[in-house]
């Protein structure tokens, strides 16, 4: 059984967010959060939220067991940048890119894991 979640428009931009994804990608929902607590990266925060909603609803909707939630899928896909200038010298300008980023996770559920 497929459970989804998904966090839109997080400010951050999706190749920092990739590195997290990457090093969280093959262990279970559970061991993801705890490892998470421990990565020193700003994209850590959001990545952990958004797997504990994907955890509770899986239990709260489904029934599941949390202990045998796995990962099927991680996408950190592009969101709308926000255009910006900076002024420099000679009355020019040169653009700020301030990225953002939509992050989709999937998680599976054995089969017989309902309470």
């Amino acid at each position: 059984m497929e459970v989804k979640a998904e966090a839109k428009y997080i400010r951050m931009s999706p190749r920092k967010v990739r590195l997290v994804v990457r090093a969280i990608k093959e262990l279970t929902a559970q061991q993801a959060v705890e490892t998470l607590k421990f990565v020193n990266k700003r994209a850590a925060k959001p990545l952990s939220k958004l797997i504990q909603s994907a955890i509770a609803n899986a239990k709260n909707n489904f029934g599941l067991k949390p202990e045998t939630l796995r990962f099927k899928k991680i996408q950190v896909g592009e969101g709308p940048t926000l255009k910006r200038w900076r002024a420099v010298s000679r009355g020019r300008a040169h653009p700020i890119m301030k990225r953002t980023s939509h992050i989709k996770v999937i998680l599976e559920g054995k089969n017989g894991t309902k309470d």
